[in-house]
């Protein structure tokens, strides 16, 4: 048997080179300090703490680049999935409690099952039935909801447990008085910093710029005495070993979600495997093998805490143009998040959500 086709890391590990490694500390690096701020409000996004965002950039990387057959593709939390988590799981618990916590875990270990099953059955041909249009239209739509979903953080008032598009529309409405003005001003900041950086210097990490940015003003400032929401105490330490709760009830009401966020999240990332493969072209993908890898992933990932991951369309984005060769690059990123986890949690205390907001629109 030839193991390298299953374990895709048996064939690029021993041939590493020194001139390799280069351009995945690099990559690495890149990546790592992106996913730090990306990954909190990603969480927040789900309806989570913020710091299990940084639990999901840990063991789901791990396991991709050993049994993925993308050397570029960066899985974490991304923006699609964290939705669809909170939109299926919040019609079971409250966002932000114990029981969301360990259903949305759940969720990415059944989504998990799921996609090593049809990779071991051989089924990521499936893939090629699902026209380009109505991915299109899926993935636009999320975006549009994503992008109002999040308003409430930039006018710092509460729209309740509000998820529909024109509800959000008409409290957005209802509340546009009641708006903090440095909230709004600090969301709108960030917005502005990210939107000149990826336009005029996209080398330059303008998640992690802003996030450093409203802790400062928040602190100096003491803007939280003045309204502003901030993320609060964070819990420092990587993830401890964790068994997802697995019920039948559980398993009725979160399979339907499961399977949305097993077939979404295979399209999403095939689709930039693909993307990076055809400017590479010194490897090739393999539909099955993503499968199994991306189901890994989210299965080893759940027993450490980590909710529904995938490919990131940015993260691959900049893993590939800041020189990325092989999976090493993704392990690098997996502990730069650890070091952040170890020592500067405390940090992010008056990290305003208006920021994490910012970096989500």
């Amino acid at each position: 048997m030839e193991w390298s086709r299953y374990i895709p890391i048996l064939a690029w590990l021993p041939r590493y080179q020194r001139t390799d490694f280069r351009g995945d500390l690099q990559a690495g690096l890149t990546v790592g300090i992106m996913l730090i701020p990306q990954g909190m409000a990603y969480s927040l996004l789900a309806g989570l703490p913020p710091i299990y965002g940084l639990y999901a950039g840990i063991v789901p990387l791990i396991l991709y680049a050993i049994f993925g057959s993308s050397r570029h593709l960066s899985v974490g939390p991304v923006a699609l999935a964290s939705l669809l988590t909170l939109a299926g799981v919040s019609q079971f618990a409250e966002p932000g409690t114990a029981v969301f916590v360990g259903m949305a875990i759940t969720t990415a270990l059944l989504a998990g099952v799921i996609q090593v099953i049809l990779g071991a059955f051989r089924l990521g041909f499936l893939i090629n039935f699902l026209s380009h249009p109505v991915i299109s239209g899926f993935t636009s739509a999320a975006a549009f909801i994503i992008g109002l979903g999040q308003l409430q953080h930039l006018l710092g008032v509460n729209f309740g447990s509000t998820k529909h598009v024109q509800d959000i529309v008409v409290e957005t409405f209802r509340h546009i008085g009641d708006s903090n003005l440095i909230t709004v001003g600090i969301g709108l900041t960030g917005m502005l910093i990210i939107g000149l950086l990826r336009r005029y210097k996209p080398a330059i990490p303008g998640g992690l710029i802003v996030v450093i940015l409203g802790v400062l003003m928040v602190w100096l400032g003491s803007l939280n005495e003045l309204g502003v929401a901030i993320v609060g105490e964070v819990p420092g330490g990587l993830p401890g070993f964790y068994m997802p709760v697995i019920t039948v009830a559980y398993i009725s009401q979160l399979m339907p979600l499961a399977l949305t966020i097993c077939l979404i999240s295979f399209i999403e990332s095939l689709s930039i495997s693909k993307a990076l493969e055809q400017r590479d072209k010194t490897y090739r993908i393999d539909a099955n093998q993503e499968l199994l890898a991306l189901g890994l992933a989210k299965i080893g990932g759940a027993f450490f805490q980590a909710f529904p991951t995938t490919g990131s369309f940015t993260r691959s984005a900049v893993n590939y143009s800041a020189g990325a060769k092989t999976g090493m690059s993704s392990i690098i990123a997996t502990v730069v998040v650890s070091v952040a986890l170890l020592f500067f949690t405390d940090a992010f205390y008056y990290l305003p959500k208006a920021m994490l907001a910012a970096i989500i629109i």
